[in-house]
């Protein structure tokens, strides 16, 4: 039925009259021009998910630290319990928010809804690295999701903005996006932490930095999202502010009603529609998944060996993350194009799903491995976990993306972006709380440690990947 929807579109553009002042129509007119990759429009969307996902992870790698000097931890173990209410704060808040600013996308439009993510980005974002105390930081953290609505009407941006030939791959750059900010959003957390400590030639004791020791990750993001805000003047509206026209010829105005007999069931209501409600609850899975390893990740490699961590610096952090993060850049630019158009980005993603379950199963055996041979393989294993994961969420993307029409698409990815925030919230804190239980069971005798983290992981990712396979 899509194939057919689709073959009748084609013909209802040719004969629909373009609309002087609507930007829906602009945008329209701009796609049947384009010649060629649009490299414009693809660092536009590329840009703005970034600055949104930025801020989302670059506080993982220095978490342990700020929760520490905080001093609401009772016991050192206990420090990744308080770490993960940080971190979910965010995603509750977000949670609460998605679906309405969803609703607001699709009737005000998707730049307005983008504008007033990157504003609440510059403000609390900037506060978070301010935080005196845990209640400042769990505050700052909830307002920031609470305002910054823009992720799920920016998925529908990218299939709005971009041909049909060009869809898949401006939803990838939404995704990688995503997952490069959420490598290089720890790797400035990780190298611009403490700087005092690290940097005592640029920045002196007794300064600002000195005071505030997490600030300069926080400012460096606002600044930059600060820089993307001002360009958003400029960016165009996907939305059309127009109902179809009585000028459209009586062809067109059948060709219309075919469409609305054959997608009546969407209209009516957004949970009745199977195929969105589907891939919604297996992102769901994949978003507690890749939320709870990053935060895992982060707390377990910087924590002390006798509680079964790999006693990592947080520059040792952002060198990982960076390394994984320009992999990840390259790979989306050369590879995932042309492989997705072999087998598709549907089935690309159910491969990938799979392929990660054995993958992350090694990660508390590399910990064994002495030295520089860890390292590597730690690195190794970092990049091919992002790569596969950031492949996963693409091939979700299109499926939600392509079970609704241009009028709910907005809602369609604020109700996403709801359960995805839900999943997301509970990653964090409960990541941080089984790696901090696991840490108080290092010599059990089923699943030690963080054998224990990895498997449970695991487990959330292979039911992910079974229901992948059932949609």
């Amino acid at each position: 039925m899509a194939d057919d929807n689709n073959n009748i579109r084609q013909p209802l553009l040719k004969n629909h009259r373009y609309h002087e002042n609507c930007p829906g129509c602009k945008v329209d007119q701009d796609k049947q021009m384009q010649q060629g990759l649009p490299v414009k429009q693809l660092l536009n969307v590329w840009m703005v998910t970034l600055c949104t996902a930025l801020p989302v992870s670059c506080l993982f790698p220095f978490l342990y630290f700020m929760v520490r000097d905080f001093g609401i931890a009772k016991t050192e173990a206990d420090v990744s319990s308080y770490a993960g209410y940080v971190g979910s704060s965010y995603m509750f808040a977000r949670a609460l928010t998605s679906f309405p600013w969803g609703m607001f996308a699709d009737r005000y439009g998707r730049k307005r809804v983008i504008i007033m993510g990157l504003v609440a980005v510059v403000v609390f974002n900037t506060l978070f690295g301010l935080s005196t105390s845990f209640f400042m930081a769990v505050s700052t953290r909830f307002l920031l999701g609470f305002l910054n609505g823009s992720l799920g009407p920016i998925k529908a941006y990218a299939i709005e903005l971009f041909r049909e030939e060009h869809q898949a791959l401006g939803l990838s750059t939404v995704s990688s996006a995503w997952g490069i900010a959420l490598i290089i959003g720890p790797a400035l957390g990780g190298y611009l932490a403490q700087p005092v400590e690290k940097y005592p030639n640029i920045f002196p004791k007794g300064s600002l930095f000195d005071k505030f020791p997490y600030f300069l990750p926080c400012l460096m993001i606002s600044i930059f999202a600060l820089a993307v805000l001002v360009a958003c003047i400029w960016l165009p509206e996907t939305l059309h502010n127009h109902k179809i026209s009585n000028e459209i010829n009586e062809d067109a105005e059948a060709i219309e009603k075919e469409i609305t007999k054959n997608s009546v069931g969407k209209n009516e209501n957004l949970l009745l529609n199977w195929p969105l409600m589907s891939s919604i609850i297996v992102y769901c899975l994949f978003s507690l998944h890749d939320m709870a390893y990053t935060e895992v990740f982060s707390l377990w490699a910087v924590s002390p060996q006798k509680l079964g961590g790999l006693n990592y610096s947080t520059d040792d952090v952002g060198n990982v993350f960076s390394i994984s993060g320009f992999t990840l850049l390259l790979y989306q630019i050369f590879l995932y194009p042309a492989v997705q158009k072999i087998c598709g980005p549907v089935r690309l993603a159910h491969v990938s799903a799979a392929i990660s379950i054995p993958l992350l199963q090694i990660y508390p055996f590399i910990a064994l491995l002495p030295g520089f041979t860890m390292d590597l393989f730690l690195t190794i294993a970092s990049v091919l976990m992002l790569c596969l994961s950031t492949t996963v969420v693409t091939g979700l993307f299109i499926q939600q993306n392509k079970a609704v029409e241009q009028h709910q698409r907005g809602a369609a990815n604020g109700i996403a972006m709801t359960a995805m925030s839900i999943s997301k919230a509970v990653g964090p804190a409960g990541g941080g709380a089984l790696l901090a239980w696991s840490q108080k069971r290092l010599n059990a005798s089923f699943l030690p440690g963080t054998h224990m983290v990895f498997f449970v992981l695991n487990m959330i990712e292979a039911l992910g990947v079974v229901m992948m396979f059932m949609l």
